[in-house]
């Protein structure tokens, strides 16, 4: 498989994976965190970090709004348990 079609699949991967975690907003972080070593937290800083690395500049507060589809702290008020 050549680069190109890997990341290709692997940024399909993430979308899911961000989908998935957007339609359950049940799943906690602390529960994430528990069972998996991460959250959404650390994707939003995973999601900054590769930015950086990609010549982009997207700060920590937009990484959060684009893992939890909406400002953090809306999330938070709305979801948060």
């Amino acid at each position: 498989m050549n680069t190109e079609n890997k990341d290709k699949i692997e940024a399909a991967v993430f979308r899911r994976l961000l989908n998935h975690l957007q339609e359950n907003k049940d799943l906690q972080n602390i529960d994430l965190m528990n069972l998996a070593g991460f959250c959404r937290n650390c994707l939003s800083k995973w999601y900054v970090e590769a930015s950086k690395e990609n010549g982009q500049d997207i700060n920590y507060d937009k990484a959060k709004e684009i893992v939890y589809s909406m400002p953090y702290s809306e999330w938070k008020e709305k979801y948060q348990k």
